[in-house]
């Protein structure tokens, strides 16, 4: 498990890690849980 520090993006500090994939037209689409999992399960 690794748990990422903070970052300085600009003027604000960021603490939330998000993952998404862009679809056909370039758009993002967010990485989402399709039922509850366990605090700091792994990503695959």
């Amino acid at each position: 498990m690794v748990n990422l520090p903070a970052r300085r993006i600009g003027r604000f500090v960021s603490e939330v890690l998000v993952l998404g994939f862009p679809d056909a037209d370039g758009r993002v689409v967010l990485i989402a849980c399709e039922r509850p999992v366990p605090d700091g399960a792994r990503l695959y």
